[in-house]
């Protein structure tokens, strides 16, 4: 059942707005109207969206749940519509997560452009997954462990997880083996896959650290604190890269003492690769994270 389009946009408008007023000027209705729209889709729904008070208005913890799915679906219509009144044509839409997005996608996107410059390229970037149900997205870069039934999962590369401080920092404080870090702050990213107990586990298993000096939800944010030397992140090479080749960060043991792990992954509904621009974006994902191939001289 698809509720009538007006009674949608009403409830959206009066969530957004917060009061049935601004609403209705806004759609260009009377707020009697608007309240009409409302009660229609209460009834159909059966349940109550909004609970009006001395402070305005409030949403109900039902409507709250309706808004976060019918708010993305009102957005993909909107943009298909104005996609199609402004003639943009071959258009692709990718989400990802958004360290990856800043540290390792955006600094290639000038190449995908540069490759297929009539695809029209709409990137965003949330920790939230994207539910392809609503149309919004064509494919969904993730980070966690793969878990996703009834969807294409295919990993991007295998990361190197290990210690990455300043090189300056490195040198202050005399690191050479895992039981120097126990002397300095420890910077944790709490979504991460490997985290500091693992690692120690590993590799110093006769002693754990107690605490850890700064923690981030952001890998981003993590790798940007051991730049301004305030500690050691524990990171992945592939998403650090840019800054270890500026020689902003630098792997502390080398190789030696990491972990791999597949954590960042294309996903996508198998149906979605009938599309030529899915097609090319996944072939030059491909092609971007493959190890470059090694040559004899």
């Amino acid at each position: 059942m698809i509720p009538p389009l007006a009674a949608l946009q009403a409830f959206e408008t009066i969530a957004r707005r917060k009061s049935f007023a601004l609403a209705a000027e806004e759609l260009h209705l009377t707020p009697s109207a608007v309240s009409h729209q409302v009660a229609k889709l209460e009834g159909l729904l059966h349940v109550r969206l909004f609970e009006r008070s001395a402070r305005g208005v409030e949403m109900t913890p039902a409507g709250q749940q309706y808004l976060q799915r019918v708010a993305s679906a009102l957005g993909a219509i909107n943009t298909a519509t104005e996609d199609l009144r402004h003639g943009v044509q071959d258009t692709l839409y990718v989400h990802s997560s958004p360290s990856f997005a800043c540290l390792w996608l955006m600094p290639r996107i000038a190449r995908f452009t540069e490759l297929h410059p009539n695809i029209s390229l709409v990137l965003s970037a949330s920790h939230v997954h994207s539910d392809f149900q609503l149309g919004q997205m064509d494919v969904d870069i993730r980070y966690g462990m793969p878990n996703w039934p009834n969807l294409e999962v295919e990993s991007i590369f295998t990361e190197r997880i290990m210690p990455l401080a300043n090189p300056e920092f490195i040198r202050t404080h005399a690191l050479h083996g895992p039981e120097d870090l126990m002397r300095v702050p420890l910077i944790q990213s709490s979504v991460n896959l490997v985290q500091w107990p693992d690692w120690f586990a590993r590799f110093y298993a006769s002693e754990r650290p107690e605490r850890m000096g700064l923690r981030f939800d952001r890998a981003m944010m993590s790798l940007d604190a051991a730049v301004q030397k305030l500690g050691v992140a524990l990171e992945s090479t592939s998403v650090g890269q840019a800054l270890i080749d500026s020689g902003k960060l630098q792997p502390i043991f080398g190789d030696k003492l990491s972990l791999e792990v597949q954590a960042h992954f294309m996903v996508y509904p198998a149906r979605h690769t009938s599309r030529p621009e899915v097609k090319c974006f996944l072939e030059w994902l491909r092609e971007e994270s493959s190890p470059p191939i090694s040559r004899e001289a």
